[in-house]
């Protein structure tokens, strides 16, 4: 066996474990990783940055939410391609090396590609045959790595899909107390409108497990991030940012008994925060996010809804100390994903929302019109 032929075998061999220790680190792995997607990352984010360049140029919010959405299960498909595609010039590559012991002997790098290929999928028509050991084990093996790799997207499948849904549906939920877009002062007065401060405590109660769960789904599975909530004017990122700004001025500002709960829900928020921050590779910069007399505005609210409020400047002395936890990085994340701004999240340099209330939905307000007018 020549140099070449050696060569090739070899580097067949690290592409295919380079592959599979990516797939298992990915797929097979239910946690956290550093720098999963080795094979497809920059792909998988330039490809990203290319689809949100064509969403921005979108002037209606409606076909551009459409099409940002498409991104994610493209994606997994992606994901999925690129890692076959590894497999196939692996394999290709290993039964170049060995082509001796092959019938016919191939006559060319295209002839082993073909013949890996239709292994992987598998559809072979026996129109090459292995006849050296090495050979026949390299082509069992890549036909047991099609299938499991087949298994392996079906199961992921089914395991984001079901972890998506049970993302948007405490989402949709808080929709009729937060409003859409969402607002932490708007779920504070709802809640006062409905004489339901009450049941504060069970909002956060809920939305602290929300958040456990989208901590261990959407680290084990960082494409989950992708996935766009499906209804107009709500995205999850700022409903849990809408959930984390009421927690805080429970805490902070007002007096009342879910504060206790107010504080377990901040406290495993800020871990999903500092989470998805080192996922992303944000430093932690030390901003509040809002101006002063933006949290005035929502005192006089609270106040004007029956609200009993502590001094203002404790008030906001307090609240700014446990904002500066999460709010950089939410921020940056809701740019990042393109996602339309709330009234404390997103890009703010687009301050629609200082005005008014945050709004409630209007009743058949389609995809793509005008924000909703505040209450």
């Amino acid at each position: 066996m020549d140099f070449i032929r050696v060569l090739e075998l070899v580097t067949g061999v690290v592409l295919i474990a380079a592959a599979t220790y990516d797939v298992f680190k990915s797929v097979v792995l239910p946690r956290p990783a550093i720098n999963k997607f080795i094979l497809v990352r920059q792909a998988f984010f330039f490809t990203w940055r290319l689809w949100k360049w064509v969403g921005d140029r979108m002037s209606q919010t409606g076909p551009r939410e459409g099409w940002l959405a498409t991104f994610a299960p493209i994606g997994v498909v992606i994901m999925f391609g690129a890692w076959a595609g590894a497999y196939i010039v692996g394999y290709a590559l290993a039964i170049d090396g060995l082509r001796d012991q092959m019938r016919p002997v191939p006559s060319d790098l295209w002839e082993s590609m073909y013949f890996s290929a239709t292994t992987l999928v598998p559809l072979s028509y026996g129109d090459y045959v292995p006849e050296g050991v090495a050979a026949r084990i390299f082509t069992i093996g890549e036909s047991a790595t099609g299938v499991g790799v087949a298994a392996l997207a079906i199961t992921l499948l089914f395991s984001l899909y079901s972890s998506f849904q049970r993302r948007e549906e405490l989402v949709v939920t808080l929709d009729a107390l937060a409003g859409a877009p969402p607002s932490g002062v708007q779920i504070l007065e709802t809640a006062a409108e409905l004489k339901m401060r009450d049941r504060l405590g069970t909002t956060f109660d809920e939305w602290r497990a929300w958040a456990a769960a989208v901590l261990e789904s959407h680290l084990a599975y960082p494409i989950l991030f992708y996935f766009r909530s499906s209804h107009d004017n709500e995205a999850w990122l700022n409903s849990f940012g809408a959930v984390m700004d009421a927690a805080n001025l429970v805490v902070s500002t007002v007096d009342g008994e879910a504060a206790g709960s107010a504080r377990l829900t901040l406290t495993i928020g800020n871990h999903l925060v500092e989470d998805m921050a080192w996922n992303f590779r944000y430093s932690g910069e030390h901003v509040v996010g809002i101006d002063r007399s933006e949290f005035d505005e929502a005192v006089a609210r609270l106040k004007k809804a029956g609200y009993t409020c502590k001094d203002d400047n404790a008030a906001w002395e307090h609240f700014s100390k446990i904002r500066i936890k999460y709010a950089y990085a939410l921020n940056e994340i809701a740019k990042r994903f393109a996602i339309i701004p709330a009234q404390w999240i997103g890009d703010r340099s687009y301050l629609p929302h200082r005005s008014g209330r945050g709004g409630r939905r209007v009743p058949g307000r389609k995809a793509g019109s005008a924000s909703p007018t505040p209450r």
